[in-house]
């Protein structure tokens, strides 16, 4: 061992101080604002108002169906119940990891009995020997000099920490899931609605071009122009049937079960899309919160107190077993008076040579904290550029819905104006038939721009943090958990 490491030794045997490096929080790898342009406008404030990531879902979300719906997917999912389970694992993983920082005392009571031949014993008779012992003991206990039980333990303690970050990332994408299937539920069912509409209109004008088809006042080519338009309509109507029963199968899946009727969305997608007043804030204020760039962070951290137990395996580890308690030749006898006994066993161990496994795991550790980093900066880039493209969205969905109202509204009288046209036998029903296609288009876009809308509002609370508060006080206890292991 060269003089460095005997130095180091010596300071921490004085100080018992930990050898993991001191932590430090990487620098921020994005850019301290939002991005600024043409596809981005001021996000709305308003005083006192509060982050994405203080807003619980249930203050969110206005809608009363919803809210009752994303309560049973968060009672019953079966993706968030195993993140659930994950922390219990984890939690009874730190526990045994940090069970090694205390001696474990045990009691036994043991018989060692031996029969010795008639041809070993100088009086020529066999003989039966008994020997009785009791007592508690201490097996194997490592003096945590230089800290490597401590480390092991807080890289298991950022491990369980990092599971419940996880379980909280899978909340809100919950959360933001159901949201966009009730959404894309409730789009569908005025989409099918739509195409139910445009089907009656259509039988009704299939009707009037085949009686003036029979009166000889029209071709058959409108009576067949006619008749397309309504086979188009049925099969509009089939397809979105379909998308709306797939649409409950995918609700039903996330909610954990069915839902009952009466928490099916109803009426227009405006009345489902009331939500909170959301800013956006700073991005290192709002990155940093989120919880999948936390568990990086956790990562980050374990891999830092690996290091520290990398390092400890450099030095001298010291082991103690030690028993007291009675022996007897006789078991009535086994805690009489005079039986007592004793052992005491310290161990020292020196590393001298490994073959270089030691610095090989030191290398290792280090590399793994290096990787660490790297995915903590990436994580914290991802969420930079999720919520830089929900807000690039959100600049630009209000101008793409009002240029689709007018559309639909500029389509609808057309539509109109055609329709009487050719009522009046003023022109062929084929000018009718298009611009009454151009008019379904404008209105089926203008359901998808509505539905973008809601979902950006949905999107921007997921990638801002919001929403994955714990009910019941679980984000105390794990701050609790936290600190209470480094105080100790």
């Amino acid at each position: 061992m060269n003089k460095t490491l005997i130095s180091i030794a010596a300071a921490v045997l004085l100080s018992g101080c930990s050898l993991a490096p001191v932590y430090q929080q990487p620098s921020t790898p994005v850019a301290q604002a939002w991005p600024s342009g043409d596809a981005y406008k001021p996000a709305p404030t308003a005083p006192g108002a509060q982050t994405a990531a203080d807003i619980v879902w249930r203050d969110y979300f206005t809608d009363a169906r919803l809210r009752q719906v994303i309560a049973l997917a968060l009672a019953n999912n079966r993706d968030l119940r195993v993140a659930a389970l994950n922390i219990e694992k984890a939690r009874a993983q730190y526990g045994v990891t940090s069970a090694a920082q205390l001696p474990s005392l045990s009691a036994s009571v043991s018989q060692n009995a031996s029969r010795t031949p008639a041809n070993m014993r100088p009086d020529g008779e066999a003989a039966i020997s008994r020997q009785y012992s009791g007592g508690l003991g201490v097996s194997s206990y490592e003096l945590d000099f230089f800290g490597k039980v401590r480390n092991l333990s807080e890289a298991g303690l950022q491990s369980y920490l990092g599971t419940q970050e996880a379980r909280r990332a899978a909340q809100i994408s919950l959360v933001a899931e159901v949201a966009n299937s009730y959404l894309t539920l409730v789009a569908d069912q005025q989409r099918l609605a739509l195409a139910a509409d445009t089907l009656k209109s259509q039988q009704i004008s299939y009707e009037l071009s085949q009686r003036r088809f029979a009166a000889g006042a029209t071709s058959g080519v409108d009576m067949y122009e006619a008749q397309s338009s309504v086979e188009a309509a049925r099969n509009e109507m089939a397809v979105y049937t379909a998308q709306v029963a797939q649409d409950r199968n995918a609700l039903t899946l996330l909610v954990g079960g069915a839902v009952p009727d009466a928490l099916l969305p109803q009426g227009e997608l405006e009345a489902v899309t009331q939500t909170a007043s959301l800013p956006e804030g700073l991005p290192s204020d709002v990155l940093l919160r989120r919880p999948d760039v936390l568990q990086a962070e956790r990562t980050l951290r374990g891999a830092n107190a690996n290091i520290g137990a990398a390092r400890a395996a450099f030095f001298p580890s010291i082991s103690l077993t030690a028993t007291a308690g009675s022996a007897s030749g006789d078991l009535a006898g086994l805690f009489k008076g005079g039986t007592s006994a004793w052992s005491f066993l310290p161990q020292i161990r020196l590393p001298i040579f490994d073959g270089g496994a030691n610095r090989a795991n030191l290398d290792i550790a280090k590399v793994d904290r290096d990787i660490a980093v790297a995915k903590y900066d990436k994580a914290i880039q991802s969420a930079f550029r999720e919520v830089a493209d929900a807000l690039a969205q959100r600049g630009t969905l209000d101008e793409r819905l009002a240029s689709q109202l007018a559309l639909a509204e500029a389509s609808d009288k057309s539509f109109r104006i055609h329709e009487a046209r050719y009522e009046k036998g003023a022109e062929s029903y084929l000018n009718a038939l298009v611009s009454q296609r151009a008019l379904y288009a404008a209105r089926q876009s203008l359901i998808t721009a509505r539905l973008a809308k809601a979902s950006n509002a949905v999107t921007l609370y997921k990638v801002l943090g919001g929403g994955w508060q714990e009910e019941g006080g679980g984000g105390a206890k794990v701050a609790a958990a936290d600190s209470g292991a480094r105080a100790n």
